[in-house]
């Protein structure tokens, strides 16, 4: 493509390309934003079928008015997206079927029903009828100022009404329970949140189409959630994302022209979600492998720093030099396991090296005795308070000790009230300000 089209597209100097690229990302903005609360709600596949159940909607609404006025299609598409939750709910609520299955039911049933309209549209002779079809894929190519001018009202609408209900929708999405006793009508929060998906839907079908529009909704709110756990910043990483489908998705349309826009978009949806699945800097799948090899690095040193004590206890002397020998009689432990296990608490000046032997700092004795002691402790709290003998505590404490905050520690010694002894009766060891 010549340079001067790629500034024009930058620059959005040309008007068709203006609306195109505003258009879509209005829509994917606001489907993004509001596909967070349906996310979290666990409520995905509430979006998919109500993205299928808007194209009966948008057949009869042609049929009836003769027009493809997008006001017109959209409010058609909203009522048929509006029976799609009712004929949910009715048979969630008057048969044994569960939601999953009336969703599926749904979807099939209300799809099946438009293709069968727009069908029977085509074949009508109705010379206004072209281009219907486009609504099962998308053609933001076809957007007009008027258009433009309508999405805006509507994203913008769905935003201020995620923005007002912030924080009443995060209430009933993390703590219903607490929500409805203290008298949040959770049903009715539940249905507006139902109700402004089926409006992002609406908006959202001439650009993505019926059959994609599901995935613009959540893909969004998917990727968002591999980088954060709060959901302020969810709710504009996944804003973020919707942008950058829309106008990304639209420049690859725009480049090859015979390139549908709907698909690209959702295709770089799901670029950056998969990206976020490897990447994300909270869940991603590279963080949590580190996450996990730190974990397992911390257990080795914590567990060679509780060997290097419990020798000590057996003679006082917590700072003699243990050899390899001595320790891995005490206590079974692979050599690779036990070598990266020294060489860590080498650099981190928790023991050193004496002779032919190991033997702990003054920092690295108190680390001991602070790991043996939440071993005791957490022992003790299973023999009193689980009812579990005193022979089957160990394995337990073994994999509890290592994420025993300080405050659990403190909570422990209140509830135990700072016991003596575990149920071995191994001295706990405290230190002297405690």
């Amino acid at each position: 493509m010549p340079d001067s089209d790629l500034i024009d597209f930058i620059l959005l100097s040309d008007p068709n390309v203006r609306y195109v690229v505003l258009g879509t990302m209005l829509i994917c903005t606001s489907a993004a934003v509001v596909g967070c609360f349906l996310f979290l709600r666990k409520r995905a596949l509430v979006g998919d079928a109500i993205a299928h159940a808007v194209l009966p909607g948008i057949c009869v609404a042609f049929m009836v008015f003769g027009t493809k006025e997008p006001w017109v299609l959209l409010i058609g598409a909203t009522v048929s997206g509006w029976l799609s939750l009712v004929f949910i709910d009715t048979i969630t609520r008057w048969s044994k079927l569960k939601a999953d299955s009336a969703i599926g039911i749904a979807l099939t049933w209300f799809f099946a029903i438009g293709i069968l309209l727009l069908t029977v549209i085509q074949r009508g002779g109705n010379a206004s009828q072209s281009g219907l079809d486009k609504f099962l894929f998308g053609s933001a190519a076809a957007m007009l100022s008027q258009d433009v001018l309508m999405f805006s009202w509507v994203a913008f609408t769905l935003l201020l009404s995620c923005l007002f209900f912030f924080r009443v929708f995060k209430l009933i999405i993390f703590d219903a329970d607490y929500a409805a006793s203290i008298g949040l009508p959770i049903k009715g929060y539940d249905l507006l949140i139902s109700t402004l998906t089926v409006v992002a839907v609406a908006t959202g079908i001439q650009s993505v189409g019926v059959v994609l529009m599901a995935a613009l909704l959540i893909t969004p709110a998917a990727a968002a959630r591999f980088w954060t756990d709060d959901l302020r910043r969810m709710l504009i990483l996944a804003a973020v994302f919707g942008l950058l489908s829309g106008y990304l998705g639209t420049y690859v349309s725009y480049t090859s022209p015979r390139m549908p826009t709907g698909p690209w978009i959702v295709l770089i949806a799901s670029m950056i979600a998969i990206l976020s699945f490897f990447l994300g800097a909270r869940k991603g799948l590279i963080v949590r492998l580190l996450q996990r090899r730190a974990n397992q690095r911390k257990v080795v040193r914590e567990n060679v720093l509780k060997l290097l004590y419990h020798l000590g206890e057996n003679d006082s002397q917590f700072t003699r030099a243990r050899s390899r020998d001595e320790m891995m009689n005490k206590r079974a432990m692979s050599p690779l396991e036990w070598r990266r296990g020294v060489q860590e608490l080498r650099r981190m000046d928790l023991i050193v090296n004496q002779g032919s032997g190991f033997a702990l700092t003054k920092q690295g004795a108190k680390e001991g005795e602070r790991i043996t002691r939440l071993h005791r402790l957490w022992e003790m709290y299973l023999n009193r308070y689980m009812k579990i003998a005193p022979d089957h505590v160990h394995d337990d404490a073994e994999a509890i000790e290592h994420i025993i905050t300080p405050e659990i520690e403190e909570e422990l010694l209140l509830l135990l009230e700072r016991p003596e002894k575990d149920p071995h009766q191994s001295r706990i060891p405290y230190t002297e300000d405690e």
